[in-house]
């Protein structure tokens, strides 16, 4: 790995991190509440970051752009990989629930989805740079650098796992691993980063458009009854 893509690592750390640290400081410098204070912390935080980090990886954009897109097939794959990311995601679903018994709420995406209802600007986070920041860090970096030295399916493996892990729900690891997987093969598959990242934020996007105004127990019925309709 080299060390530029070290410096984007502890940079994307201290953007997920410094929010924390930024929050106070808002709530006593503004009228902000506390929950307003910290979501504009990680809007502010997350949103340097990645400016600072595309400003890092400039060089690599140029190539990327040098080399040219074939943006028919990019945009095959991407109607594909949208398809292929749900299809995994309800199988995962349905495993989680049906085999191991967990349930499907998650919590990572209602405080998102909370965050989003207070301050709607949250949502461009959400849709757009989260994730195009964790493609960039678990698809380019950590995904690239590991495949380079075994194959695609220990990379693929290890950096699903991570990728996961990263999103803080334990109980929800084998979805997050999945489609962390499906990312991977996508981005291998198509040689491109941008064939990810478009699905990501496709997918981020419906979430928030679907959910936006949806409570928490209408989202849970609606998953239930998805399960009984595919599960049986």
């Amino acid at each position: 790995m080299t060390k530029r893509y070290w410096w984007i690592l502890i940079i994307y750390a201290i953007a997920q991190f410094s929010g924390l640290a930024i929050a106070p400081l808002l709530f006593k410098l503004t009228s902000w509440n506390e929950l307003e204070a910290s979501i504009y912390g990680n809007i502010f935080s997350l949103t340097l970051g990645f400016i600072i980090i595309l400003y890092l990886l400039k060089d690599s954009m140029r190539e990327g752009l040098r080399a040219g897109i074939d943006i028919s097939q990019t945009a095959v794959w991407v109607v594909f990989g949208v398809f292929m990311a749900y299809a995994t995601q309800i199988i995962a679903s349905l495993i989680e629930v049906k085999v191991l018994g967990i349930k499907t709420s998650s919590q990572n995406t209602a405080v998102i989805m909370e965050f989003t209802r207070q301050i709607p600007l949250f949502a461009i986070l959400t849709t757009l740079i989260a994730p195009v920041l964790e493609e960039i860090i678990f698809r380019k970096i950590i995904f690239g650098s590991l495949y380079k030295k075994t194959n695609f399916f220990i990379a693929g493996v290890i950096s699903a796992i991570i990728f996961g892990i990263v999103h803080g729900e334990p109980k929800h690891l084998l979805i997050y691993a999945s489609m962390g997987f499906v990312f991977a093969y996508l981005y291998i598959r198509t040689k491109t980063l941008l064939t990810p990242i478009l699905v990501h934020i496709i997918l981020n996007t419906i979430t928030v458009i679907v959910q936006y105004n949806l409570t928490p127990e209408q989202i849970q019925q609606q998953l239930e009854q998805l399960h009984v309709f595919i599960g049986g």
